[in-house]
């Protein structure tokens, strides 16, 4: 496992930690997630006062849990006259994620044999492992069988019952 080099880096992922160790911070920080996935709102700006209204929250609140997270940097604002417009930022999470998956992903990688693991550029690859020009030889590989298996279920279907076929596929 390969740990982040940057100087700083104990300190900032233990203050991320510190961060949305409270529940009101990841209850704003969910909120502003459901209005940056929302599919009516292409900015996934909030308000504060929308924030308020939502987490049912005092705007005092709501105000000094929003300036720990623009501090940290998990939240970016647009200021428009008097109003505070709050976006999701979720690159500092993403350090944390970088830092998470090994421990997530430990018994994922004993449950693999070595033959899987040696032949699997993508698993080396995602492990960090050095991969060369091997990793793209594999890849069209596995692509070419999976267009050849393909190839072999739809003319296999070629061969069903009309009924059958239109139940399956639902057209002919």
């Amino acid at each position: 496992m390969v740990l982040p080099s940057k100087p700083d880096y104990p300190y900032v992922m233990a203050d991320i930690f510190d961060v949305v160790a409270d529940s009101t911070r990841r209850s704003l920080l969910t909120v502003l997630l459901e209005q940056y996935i929302a599919s009516d709102s292409p900015s996934g700006e909030l308000s504060v006062s929308e924030i308020v209204e939502k987490l049912e929250l005092s705007q005092p609140t709501v105000s000094k849990h929003l300036k720990v997270l623009r501090d940290h940097g998990l939240v970016s604002v647009r200021e428009d006259g008097q109003h505070r417009y709050y976006r999701l930022d979720s690159s500092p999470l993403e350090e944390v994620e970088d830092w998470l998956i090994p421990f997530l992903s430990a018994d994922f990688h004993d449950d693999l044999d070595d033959e899987v693991r040696a032949s699997s550029g993508a698993f080396a690859a995602w492990s960090g492992a050095d991969v060369g020009d091997n990793f793209g030889r594999q890849v069209a590989e596995r692509t070419h069988q999976a267009r050849s298996a393909l190839h072999d279920v739809t003319e296999a279907a070629k061969h069903l019952p009309r009924n059958v076929r239109t139940r399956i596929f639902g057209k002919d």
